[in-house]
């Protein structure tokens, strides 16, 4: 039997160390003195990574509050052109006021003023909103500034948990690869949208699915993702790339347990709101459909480029013919590889084919990516290029609205600038995806799968033999991952760029 002080050195090697296996989280290492030594001993003391990188991310999203400060102290009250050269702009104090947090009202009951006569987010949204403003202790008296900053910071703060149990998850999903972590933390996208608008905490209990997933707790990560859809439609898409895995996998019955799980939490949430109040909570379903196209999508390019209008109806329709085409050719790549692929990759694909057809991509959209493409393809340098066309948009769009509510100052950014912008966020995204599809199709270039693994994520999905399957057989009619629970495509070795 093997010693403790043996059994806990076996365990700490076995840890993949980014700075052995990736040259940019190397070179980045050399600001806190070089790569891991040989014989370092990880996670010994009260530093463990999981402690370092939330420590980090609490930074990080700190920073991005102090981004926020010119709009804290005066642009959101100041006229709509300031907090977009600033690029600081969020909604969270504007809807304070907006959506009637302010007096009192009750989300989805009380009618609102204005354009709007409900709230127009999903229910576990709506309630996020609400508990926020009771946390909002300012008297009624105070001044409406006032009122509004600490609505905003409260709600700073409950997105700030959220963040760190992102980050957590994500670390703890890939059980060898904890540092995978730090690339949410330090994502520079991650801290310049996490307080513009409510998705962190749909981000968060999308993220604690996929740890259940993992885990092998199939129902948790339904009730999980039914919660999750309950604040933000995105999250159900991960049950399409599930259903297909779990096919080819033979794992159907795992699967009928996670929509069971997801179908109940979700009817839990909304059956009472919607029976209590069904004209507010049919609002955020209605105006999703009547929305018109709008910021960060091909579609506002293709009519800026043309100067035709599109109907919305016939946007909604194409959008959702091409989410099935890509959807499609992603169900038949995950049943025609070779290998079957990882449901971190999948579940990227999915939602950011999502992101590329849809109308409408605001900044704090890249949240929902984030950590699926940290699991699907946790290499520095791919998700830098990625990030870096992500900056670029935020920084577009704030420069664009500058330009277009500056009157004849013409501050910031014209359309020809902005369509650059919009372009950058989409061959990023693309390029992304394009990665991901290739180590699908090349397993051994898969950092994730260099060491010989299956789907360190997959839960009940990792090491399964194939039962349906398109790929090639070799003999005896097995494809290659029925023949055992373990491949040998990277031999231990670090990945190919």
């Amino acid at each position: 039997m093997p010693s403790p002080e043996e059994t806990s050195t076996h365990q700490d090697r076995s840890v993949v160390r980014p700075t052995w296996r990736d040259e940019i989280a190397a070179a980045g290492s050399e600001l806190i003195g070089g790569p891991l030594g040989r014989w370092a001993r990880v996670g010994s003391g009260p530093l463990t990574p999981v402690r370092v990188m939330v420590l980090v991310a609490i930074g990080m999203f700190a920073l991005g509050m102090v981004q926020k400060l010119p709009c804290y102290d005066w642009a959101w009250f100041q006229g709509a052109s300031s907090q977009y050269t600033h690029a600081c702009y969020s909604d969270i104090p504007h809807l304070y006021v907006g959506r009637g947090f302010a007096d009192g009202l009750v989300p989805y009951a009380d009618r609102l003023g204005g354009d709007m006569a409900y709230l127009e987010y999903p229910v576990l949204t709506g309630l996020f909103m609400q508990v926020a403003s009771w946390l909002t202790l300012t008297p009624g008296s105070d001044p409406m500034q006032q009122r509004e900053q600490m609505y905003w910071m409260v709600n700073a703060g409950m997105l700030m948990i959220c963040a760190v149990v992102i980050v957590v998850c994500v670390a703890r999903t890939h059980r060898n690869r904890p540092w995978d972590g730090l690339l949410v933390a330090l994502a520079p996208a991650f801290a310049l949208t996490a307080t513009i608008n409510w998705d962190l905490f749909a981000v968060a209990l999308t993220a604690a699915a996929m740890l259940m997933w993992s885990r092998g707790r199939v129902l948790a990560f339904g009730v999980l993702i039914g919660l999750a859809t309950a604040a933000k439609l995105y999250p159900v898409l991960l049950l399409g790339p599930l259903l297909v895995l779990c096919l080819r996998a033979g794992r159907l019955r795992e699967f009928s347990r996670a929509l069971g799980g997801a179908v109940a939490a979700w009817l839990v949430v909304n059956v009472p709101v919607m029976l209590v109040a069904p004209e507010g909570w049919k609002k955020f379903y209605t105006f999703s459909q009547e929305r018109q196209i709008d910021f960060g999508s091909f579609w506002l390019v293709i009519t800026q480029r043309t100067g035709e209008p599109i109907d919305v109806s016939t946007v909604n329709t194409a959008s959702v013919l091409l989410m099935i085409v890509l959807c499609a050719g992603i169900a038949g790549l995950a049943l025609a590889s070779r290998h079957r692929p990882r449901f971190a990759q999948l579940a990227f694909l999915v939602v950011a084919a999502f992101v590329l057809t849809n109308k409408v991509y605001s900044p704090q959209y890249v949240l929902w990516l984030i950590p699926l493409a940290v699991l699907a393809r946790p290499r520095w340098r791919d998700f830098l290029i990625w990030q870096a066309c992500e900056v670029a948009y935020f920084l577009g769009i704030w420069m664009y609205l500058a330009y277009t509510t500056s009157g004849d100052k013409h501050q910031g950014l014209p359309e020809e600038g902005y369509q650059i912008a919009v372009a950058l966020h989409l061959l990023g995204t693309l390029y992304l995806c394009a990665v991901v599809v290739r180590d699908i199709l090349l397993p051994e270039r898969d950092p994730v799968r260099c060491d010989g693994s299956d789907d360190p994520s997959g839960g009940v999905l990792d090491g399964a033999p194939d039962t349906v399957a398109l790929a090639h057989r070799g003999a005896g009619g097995r494809t290659p991952a029925a023949e055992g629970p373990r491949v040998e495509w990277g031999a231990g070795g670090p990945p190919a760029p």
